[in-house]
């Protein structure tokens, strides 16, 4: 189970890589059964984008995969990924920005970005991932 620690420590590690870019963002880390750990919004990020990074988060957590790859599974669904948000009241969020967390093999929870283009905010979570010694996929 991701820790509240990890969590800091995933968000400080996506404050850098952002810094980096020189983009403003916001952060969301959840466990692997979609509650929230730890959220930040950078000075400057959107006000809105504090919610789209918990939103991209809780899905990549759900799914345990990047937020990106719902994206390209519902792009030819739009009524099905509509139904997806409206049963889980909002929280499927089938947008580009968050990647899973894992650690030796398991699921512990994601991380989510939002204030950059949907690319940029995968990238900078997939490099906080790597760089606080977790992976981003099971293998």
């Amino acid at each position: 189970m991701l820790t509240h620690d990890q969590a800091l420590s995933l968000l400080a590690a996506a404050r850098t890589e952002s810094d980096q870019l020189g983009i403003p963002m916001s952060f969301a880390v959840m466990d692997p059964y979609g509650h929230l750990v730890a959220r930040a919004r950078m000075d400057g990020a959107p006000w809105i984008s504090a919610e789209v990074a918990q939103g991209k988060a809780w899905t990549a957590a759900a799914y345990g995969m990047p937020s990106a790859g719902q994206k390209a599974k519902m792009d030819p669904l739009p009524n099905f990924a509509t139904a997806l948000t409206e049963m889980t009241h909002g929280k499927f969020t089938p947008q580009p920005g968050a990647v899973p967390v894992y650690d030796g093999g398991q699921l512990i929870g994601a991380l989510g970005a939002s204030g950059g283009t949907g690319q940029e905010d995968e990238d900078v979570c997939s490099a906080a991932v790597q760089s606080s010694g977790f992976s981003t996929t099971a293998g």
